[in-house]
């Protein structure tokens, strides 16, 4: 949990590189390009990336919230943006104390002290705890909705293997996974069946201590109850007191048309499910695509490579060539040289955008055995062939060699 002085000294305005006078749509804008160039999905294993990740998370929660954000410029304003450093003076610029010679007292400042009635008298105390506790009235109360309160679930990771038209087509496959989940035997609470978790002694159910260091409190997650605000005295022997169990289950998915091999596909609210009525979490599957015999792919385009005879070659034809939705008739013009390639426009992958093409290269077979009618019949058309096949190279040859 963030500390009053991390509070204070983080420049959240730095962090997105906006001006401190910019409006909403900036501060948006702003978080939304430096969230998709810094996103762990698009930078996997890159430790800095994810810490200027959650840095720019954290900043753009409390810049986008109008409360909080006028929160923290009334910090930042009465602190500077240094912090506030004990014996370095008072907020004001009344060093050593208040106005009159009266000494300064950071409770007054903090805890609020000295409000009519022994009330109190606002200060930061409510802008801190406002902060953190989610702005809620006592803030032990809402510390211990947040730690007992609903918690999403994990995301969980698997992996499919996908025929290759599969991958191209688009496919819904049933997935197989063990994730964590809510335990069946006691529920989710951690306790043996007819036995009930109670409230923490030591945080009185607020899942969080606090710890003063000088003119500063921390609050950190309890050590007896681990933030739960509630202490499992038999443990249920399902779980062992986690109220969470690994389980298998099965789950139909939908892939979609144009994934490509090693490709990491998010599928929202397909993850673990939540605790305490919190939201699940997303599931990631990582596609493996298996080759194919006749096809192979070229971004969204699928290439095909069809052998024809030197006759077809030469003379025309019309050829039948397969796709992965059908067939499509393919005329091969008089005259076509081997490793000519003709497109079929939308027979590729149909990914979202403009579907792909067809990439279709022929080349002229030869026979590796000859028949001696067919040996025959070759050399008489060798004769009537008028063009020579090499005519540059014949000229080299001709003048003495290259030079």
């Amino acid at each position: 949990m963030s500390s009053t002085r991390d509070f204070i000294e983080k420049d959240y305005y730095a962090a997105l590189g906006v001006a401190k006078d910019a409006d909403a749509a900036a501060i948006k804008k702003a978080y939304r390009q430096l969230a998709r160039e810094l996103h762990p999905d698009k930078n996997p294993g890159n430790t800095q990336a994810e810490t200027r990740f959650k840095e720019v998370s954290e900043a753009y929660d409390v810049l986008s919230d109008a409360k909080r954000r006028a929160e923290y410029d009334e910090a930042r304003r009465l602190f500077g943006s240094g912090g506030f450093r004990p014996g370095a003076g008072a907020p004001g610029g009344f060093p050593g104390g208040a106005p009159g010679g009266q000494p300064f007292d950071l409770g007054d400042i903090f805890g609020g002290a000295g409000a009519p009635g022994g009330g109190r008298a606002g200060g930061l105390g409510d802008i801190f705890g406002g902060l953190f506790t989610g702005g809620a009235p006592g803030g032990t109360r809402s510390r211990q909705q947040a730690a007992s309160g609903p918690a999403r679930g994990q995301d969980v990771e698997t992996e499919a293997t996908l025929a290759f038209d599969e991958a191209v087509l688009g496919v819904t496959v049933p997935l197989r996974m063990q994730s964590p989940g809510t335990c069946p035997t006691c529920h989710g609470n951690g306790a043996r069946p007819g036995t009930s978790p109670h409230t923490c002694p030591v945080c009185n159910g607020a899942g969080v201590t606090s710890r003063s260091q000088g003119a500063f409190a921390f609050s950190e997650p309890c050590r007896e109850c681990r933030g739960t605000g509630s202490v499992v005295d038999d443990p249920c022997p399902e779980c062992k007191g986690s109220g969470v169990t690994t389980q298998t289950r099965t789950i139909t998915v939908r892939i979609p048309a144009g994934v490509k091999d090693g490709q990491r596909i998010r599928l929202a609210g397909k993850g673990a499910p939540g605790r305490r009525g919190g939201p699940p979490g997303d599931l990631f599957v990582v596609v493996h695509v298996s080759g194919s015999e006749l096809f192979g792919r070229s971004g969204n385009d699928l290439t095909l490579t069809v052998p024809v005879s030197f006759a077809e070659a030469a003379l025309g034809t019309t050829l039948t060539v397969p796709t992965l939705d059908g067939s499509v008739s393919l005329k091969v013009p008089a005259g076509t040289s081997s490793g000519r390639t003709f497109r079929v426009r939308g027979r590729g992958v149909h990914a979202k955008g403009t579907p792909g093409d067809l990439l279709v290269t022929v080349e002229v077979a030869v026979p590796a055995r000859l028949t001696p009618g067919a040996r025959e019949a070759i050399e008489k058309l060798a004769a009537e062939l008028p063009d020579d096949p090499r005519p540059e190279i014949t000229e080299v040859l001709r003048s003495g060699g290259a030079r």
